[in-house]
């Protein structure tokens, strides 16, 4: 497996694929928006139609966000630790 600081290998006739920038690699402002847009749908189906199935899906969709978000952080400490189960190869977002 190719480490995030190097260049995977080519084949003839073939550039290399440069690593993507931090701010572009980084997932927690996309995980935090879609959090907040759940949420933002919720606060409005709540006040014009609360308990609608619109209300609780925007509801369940921000919990969800707010889970999926402590599970990314977890396994991001986890692999700053070094723990065995951790993910590898977050070079690039460790730091």
């Amino acid at each position: 497996m190719v480490e995030d600081s190097e260049s995977a290998p080519t084949t003839a006739g073939h550039r290399p694929v440069p690593g993507l920038p931090r701010r572009l690699a980084e997932p927690t402002p996309v995980v935090l928006a879609g959090t907040l847009l759940w949420l933002g749908g919720a606060v409005a189906f709540a006040v014009v139609a609360p308990g609608s199935i619109q209300f609780w899906t925007s509801l369940v969709g921000c919990a969800l966000g707010v889970a999926g978000y402590g599970v990314f952080r977890w396994q991001r400490s986890a692999s700053r630790r070094g723990a065995r189960g951790a993910w590898k190869g977050l070079s690039g977002l460790d730091g």
